[in-house]
């Protein structure tokens, strides 16, 4: 097919500066279609990983050919065409910014809408507090719907937060932290123990003392009666001594090809213990009888 060639840079900033919401792939679409050379987009290269994953898309559009990168299709699509737009407009002195699609538009957002994950750091900077971790602990679900569980630890504590996104498990954990500070005034410079009470939660001390049913049936235990389910005693014992639990699935299969899992307790101090199984299910239940077998212990010593 013969291309049209490209002409007058002046127009293409003119549809740039006439529609700045426009996204670079609607732009260079739009004008693909004036000039008669719609854009065609190629997937180069597909690294996907559990936390990282990476994409490279080629864009070609007449006879320019230019190449993006991004952690999804739709960034890396972005901004090839954005590339692209930069070739076609010469040297014209029209900046055109990317829209990254993966953050949300400060302009359709509330104004008063505050950023969690950004106000928790503030706020430990301001008390002198080490500043917040996130770690991703789980992700699962259909590729349709997934769900993602992110922790947040903040000195000796931690909340989780799930979400669609990675970034919306953060923002809720980041909220849950948020709530219980929200009683501070900013001028009051505090230490965390004041801020959530001199508790540090489930402690081996409160654990060797507590007077809870669950955890002195457990001491009484063997552990060893068949059909016991296992997650869900442990799911009461935490509940009992109001800790958290959270499963985190290994995808590497074990040395013997088994499953394997992590059940993490957010005791202090945070519990964390191995498990193997011939499925996942196997797997999580092993984690919970180990950490059931380590509360144990931990509980019967004087």
């Amino acid at each position: 097919m013969q291309s049209t060639p490209f002409c007058g840079f002046c127009s293409l900033g003119k549809m740039i500066t006439a529609k700045p919401g426009k996204t670079p792939i609607q732009v260079l679409h739009e004008y693909g279609m004036k000039t008669k050379n719609i854009p065609v987009y190629e997937c180069e290269r597909s690294d996907v990983q559990i936390h990282v994953p990476t994409f490279t898309f080629r864009v070609t559009v007449g006879d320019i050919t230019c190449t993006g990168e991004g952690t999804s299709k739709k960034l890396a699509k972005h901004r090839a065409a954005e590339a692209a737009i930069n070739i076609l407009k010469a040297n014209a002195s029209i900046c055109f910014a990317v829209p990254d699609p993966l953050m949300p538009d400060p302009s359709k957002q509330p104004k008063n809408q505050l950023n969690p994950i950004g106000s928790l750091q503030e706020l430990a900077i301001h008390h002198g507090w080490r500043l917040p971790e996130y770690t991703l602990s789980q992700e699962g679900g259909p590729a349709h719907k997934r769900e993602y569980t992110t922790i947040c630890r903040l000195e000796s504590f931690m909340e989780t937060g799930k979400g669609a996104s990675k970034k919306q498990a953060k923002r809720n954990a980041a909220e849950k932290f948020l709530a219980k500070f929200s009683n501070i005034s900013p001028e009051n410079h505090i230490s965390l123990t004041n801020v959530v009470g001199h508790s540090l939660g489930c402690t081996w001390h409160s654990l060797r003392n507590s007077p809870g049913e669950k955890i002195n049936l457990l001491k009484r235990s063997l552990l060893s009666i068949p059909n016991t389910d296992y997650i869900q005693l442990l799911s009461e014992i935490a509940k009992e001594q109001g800790f958290n639990i959270t499963y985190l699935d290994i995808d590497e299969l074990s040395a013997n090809g088994q499953y394997q899992c992590l059940a993490e307790l957010s005791t202090s101090p945070i519990t964390v213990c191995h498990g193997s199984g011939i499925s996942c299910g196997n797997a999580q239940s092993d984690a919970a009888h180990n950490a059931l077998q380590y509360l144990k212990i931990i509980a019967e010593r004087k």
